[in-house]
């Protein structure tokens, strides 16, 4: 919904400033296919005079004109919605170049090469690209989740969103009602840092334990956005990153590769077994669950007693 909605403000936006002349709301409807799918006259007249008011908002500066026969028109003088001269200095413009590359998500990559290059012809100057002439490095941060886009658009439009999610201690996904606020990239996982209704509190979720669809609901927020969103410190702490003890685990030979990166010391058992000394922090017990029977905890013995409460909650359900 909020794509469509976007579309047809942008074909609005250019009827409105392709015209020389006022344009009726019978000729606008004529020419936006999403006006004439309109059901009856007063549907139109409400969606037109919302998205009207909505281009306002994001600075559009539309006249009404009536003409010698009393008919109303609209237009948008280009004179009146000229942006200032774009002034950027060469550093600038090397950063949103390399901003422009970092994405490999089809939409998001397809709008910033389109922007880079309206900037590039506003008179942005052209900047060396360390990447592409003195390396084979290239900035990427990947997006393969179907939540990203819907969460994306919920987060910018301030949108209640529904979903399905799967913790890592349950075998069957449960519904969450979310106030989104920010989306944010860490160790190649993306995570939504969001209100949860049903818990009352602040919540943080990965992306990729979304089931099905994420849906838009209507009305506002009820929780008062933060001005600072601490996604990776509360994903840090949730995945054990600010642990101040250790832990030591069993762990089978080529396997559990994530673990086997943040181990201190790591000791052969023999039989296909190996013995892992990692950090100890909230949440380890969720991540270790996740390798199944290739993990089996030694020490602490409250980590192993939380390890085995996760397993069989899983294996009630």
């Amino acid at each position: 919904m909020a794509i469509a909605k976007a579309e047809r403000l942008m074909n609005l936006a250019l009827c409105l400033l392709g015209t020389r002349r006022p344009l009726s709301k019978r000729e606008l409807r004529g020419s936006i296919e999403a006006y004439l799918e309109a059901g009856s006259d007063d549907a139109f007249n409400r969606m037109f005079e919302r998205d009207k008011d909505d281009l306002r908002e994001l600075g559009l500066v539309i006249e009404t004109v009536e003409n010698l026969d009393g008919d109303t028109g609209y237009l948008a003088r280009r004179d009146s919605n000229r942006l200032p001269p774009i002034t950027l200095d060469a550093e600038e413009a090397a950063a949103l170049g390399l901003a422009a590359k970092v994405w490999q998500q089809a939409r998001l990559a397809g709008a910033a090469s389109g922007a880079l290059q309206k900037l590039r012809a506003a008179g942005m100057p052209e900047a060396e690209d360390a990447y592409e002439v003195h390396s084979a490095l290239e900035p990427r941060i990947p997006v393969h989740e179907a939540a990203f886009e819907p969460l994306m658009l919920a987060c910018r439009d301030r949108r209640p969103v529904t979903f399905d999610y799967r913790k890592a201690n349950a075998a069957r996904p449960e519904q969450r009602q979310v106030e989104p606020w920010t989306l944010e990239c860490w160790r190649g996982h993306w995570y939504l840092a969001g209100w949860d209704r049903g818990r009352g509190a602040e919540r943080v979720f990965r992306l990729s334990r979304i089931a099905g669809k994420v849906r838009s609901r209507a009305g506002a927020f009820t929780a008062e956005v933060p001005d600072v969103v601490t996604v990776r410190e509360t994903v840090e702490s949730w995945a054990g990153e600010t642990a101040t003890r250790t832990a030591l685990i069993r762990l089978r030979a080529d396997s559990g590769y994530p673990l086997r990166a943040r181990a201190i010391s790591v000791r052969e058992l023999g039989n296909g077994w190996e013995e892992l000394e990692i950090p100890y922090g909230h949440g380890l017990d969720a991540w270790l669950v996740e390798f199944g029977p290739d993990v089996v905890v030694q020490e602490p013995a409250d980590l192993l007693a939380d390890v085995v409460d996760r397993l069989r909650a899983v294996a009630k359900d």
